[in-house]
């Protein structure tokens, strides 16, 4: 049992790697075409999928920040078309 335990640590360790990986592919800068885009969306997915059984906090808790990086942000546009900061 000892041995699934450190099986399933160092998972949830990789699973932190990955996501602070596919967190910097997901800048505005690196995803500007829609294949980036996508291609982030597949990651994401995946990392879903992976993290879906895991119990640590982080893993969750990266799960859902990868997760926000896929919506879309919303701009305010001002009456007259001109965009508000």
């Amino acid at each position: 049992m000892n041995r699934l335990r450190t099986i399933d640590v160092a998972l949830d360790d990789m699973l932190v790697n990955l996501a602070a990986i596919v967190l910097q592919l997901s800048k505005p800068e690196v995803t500007r075409t829609p294949e980036a885009r996508q291609a982030l969306a597949r990651s994401v997915h995946q990392y879903a999928v992976c993290a879906k059984r895991s119990s640590d906090p982080r893993v969750q808790e990266l799960k859902t920040q990868l997760e926000e990086t896929l919506k879309p942000s919303l701009r305010v546009v001002a009456r007259n078309g001109e965009k508000v900061s």
